[in-house]
């Protein structure tokens, strides 16, 4: 299973967003955090705009939704032809439901933990899922510092899915750094959304590339 990067546009400069997203053409994926002020303190953006990264954007779309009801609002990001959309477990009322529905229209189906999360209960629901997001931060904020605390859950979160024998990406998300990426991957991941990182560095193309480097180097091993 490959690496795959996937730069968060959190951090971006939303009043150039066209030239931001050029920056991380050489990435996989976007993600766009989407936060409605209520799941969580921050407010971000919504339907709109993420549909018009879909139309114009360089990348195929990693939607998070951190939202309350994503069983109401998640299809519709899947709709308007994301190509990937997580919703929280903490928020979800009928998770297979929604993953079912999700695949339905058309793009990979993903569920979130928080970092206090525990991967147990869903262990049984892993083949419903295309991706499992651990959150490596308090989902919210971004700049937020890596939680070590994490890696063990991405450890056996990695060993259920090896057990399923299914193809499912493990994806992490905050505080990840060319400092914390090699421990990730070492435990497991093999997603890795990156924002800070990527928009503060002078060259956002390099940073991918040298995220990428450290991550297979790690994952090989």
């Amino acid at each position: 299973m490959g690496i795959i990067i996937s730069p968060s546009i959190l951090t971006a400069d939303f009043s150039d967003l066209r030239s931001e997203l050029d920056r991380i053409a050489s990435a996989d994926f976007v993600h766009v955090d989407v936060m409605d002020g209520h799941f969580v303190p921050n407010l971000t953006i919504g339907p709109m705009v993420v549909e018009s990264i879909v139309r114009k954007g360089p990348l195929p779309v990693d939607a998070h939704l951190m939202i309350e009801d994503p069983d109401r609002w998640a299809p519709q990001y899947a709709d308007m032809g994301c190509a990937s959309v997580t919703f929280h477990a903490e928020a979800v009322t009928a998770p297979v439901k929604l993953a079912r529905e999700i695949r339905s229209l058309g793009a990979r189906a993903a569920i979130a933990l928080s970092p206090a999360t525990d991967i147990a209960p869903y262990v049984d629901l892993l083949p419903e899922f295309d991706m499992v997001l651990l959150m490596t931060v308090e989902p919210g904020l971004g700049g937020q510092k890596f939680l070590e605390v994490v890696l063990p859950k991405i450890r056996r979160t990695r060993e259920a899915v090896k057990a399923s024998g299914l193809d499912i990406h493990v994806q992490i998300d905050g505080g990840v750094t060319i400092e914390t990426i090699e421990r990730a991957s070492e435990a497991g991941a093999n997603v890795f959304v990156a924002g800070s990182a990527v928009y503060n560095a002078e060259n956002a193309a390099a940073e991918i590339a040298t995220l990428r480097g450290l991550a297979e180097k790690s994952h090989a091993h």
